[in-house]
């Protein structure tokens, strides 16, 4: 039989509207193969509160009727989950039993199936920082640490050994926090324009001890530590930076710090430093343990407790110029908790360090609590979980 051209394309129109039919009939089942497909409670008891972690990223917390996905556990690595009540839920033809969890915050609550927990609360894991460390200020006690004995780059968190000789500077000489510091040099002069390495301009060709203190401690102005090493060692130009890097030195070996070694006063390296005049024998950078850089920090709050009310500031116009606070554990900021009372420290960035920071806040009935995290990518949240878990164990 020969089928004609006008009979093909009448067949291809019955074949495409059939189909369109099918799929049409297809789609008006799915709600009622949905609601089917519901969950529901079988049996239901309480129990004693009970601490969990998450046993598998892969699981999530729902509603009783498991229509709502309410959290993901990926996103809560580091978060113990109390489980109050075990309910067993039919799904089909199907029984497994969840735990009805809350997290310790109060904020997430819902049900968890129960092979996705693990029983104990949740151990602290920092995924991006490359070494980390919790200490008690006042007994030096190790709370929680990771690779905390390696040196590594460390940035401007350098600065705070360099604010410590400025402090010890003024506290035992006939120096004042309003003597002058000489900042005429060409090479800081550029690198206070610098778009990398810049911030605090030296429009002046002298600033107070006090407005360069503030400058490298808020806004971490690279210039003005190493204008502010110069004047502790007793000058103005280069050749006292390279004395002041000796003093840097001496200081870390008078307080048995194995595992550090200063090569500038800013925390630049030296590939960079160059450029500007200033460079010494030795390393590319400074080169610090996380534990060492806790004590750096231990000694600064310790002796010198003042250096807090600066470090709170979220920002400070000094000369002229608003010198920016990037500890993003402020009040007012993006990772602010106010239960951890964080009042300092220091960030630190370069391409060889990484993100890092020192962060420090004394809870009420605790003794200060010292965090530094080293090479990171997501330094403020993992400092935030480091403290709420040293705080939910009762570690300190």
């Amino acid at each position: 039989m020969t089928i004609t051209s006008s009979n093909r394309f009448s067949r291809i129109i019955l074949i495409t509207v059939v189909a369109l039919l099918s799929m049409l009939s297809f789609m008006s089942l799915k709600p009622a193969a949905a609601s089917a497909a519901t969950y529901s409670v079988v049996s239901s008891s309480n129990m004693t509160k009970t601490a969990y972690h998450r046993a598998s990223s892969k699981g999530a917390v729902y509603n009783l009727s498991h229509t709502k996905k309410l959290a993901n556990l990926s996103s809560y690595p580091n978060t113990t989950w109390y489980a109050t009540k075990k309910v067993t839920l039919k799904h089909g033809s199907t029984k497994a039993i969840y735990y009805a969890v809350k997290n310790g915050a109060g904020t997430v609550s819902g049900y968890v199936w129960h092979s996705y927990l693990a029983k104990g609360k949740a151990p602290l894991t920092l995924k991006y920082a490359k070494a980390a460390v919790a200490m008690d200020a006042k007994t030096d006690k190790v709370l929680w640490s990771k690779n905390a004995n390696t040196p590594r780059a460390i940035a401007s968190v350098s600065k705070l050994m360099t604010l410590y000789l400025v402090e010890q500077k003024v506290a035992n000489t006939g120096s004042t926090w309003n003597s002058k510091v000489t900042t005429s040099y060409s090479g800081l002069k550029r690198m206070g324009t610098s778009s990398v390495y810049g911030g605090f301009k030296f429009t002046q060709n002298s600033y107070t001890v006090k407005q360069l203190y503030q400058a490298a401690l808020i806004e971490s102005s690279n210039n003005a530590a190493i204008a502010l090493g110069q004047w502790v060692a007793g000058g103005s130009t280069p050749s006292y930076n390279t004395k002041f890097i000796s003093m840097m030195n001496a200081q870390a070996k008078k307080w048995n710090l194995g595992n550090a070694t200063y090569v500038s006063a800013n925390g630049m390296e030296q590939s960079a430093l160059r450029s500007y005049g200033y460079s010494v024998s030795g390393g590319d950078a400074n080169m610090v343990s996380a534990k060492d850089v806790a004590l750096i920090a231990k000694h600064l709050i310790t002796d010198y407790p003042a250096v807090l009310t600066d470090s709170s500031r979220g920002s400070l116009t000094v000369a002229g110029q608003l010198c920016y606070n990037y500890n993003n554990l402020l009040p007012g900021r993006k990772y602010y908790d106010s239960a951890l009372k964080v009042d300092g420290l220091k960030t630190g960035y370069t391409a060889l360090a990484g993100y890092c920071f020192v962060g420090t806040g004394q809870k009420s009935g605790h003794d200060r609590l010292i965090t530094v995290v080293l090479h990171d990518e997501d330094e403020f949240t993992e400092t935030r979980s480091l403290m709420q878990y040293v705080y939910a164990r009762n570690l300190i």
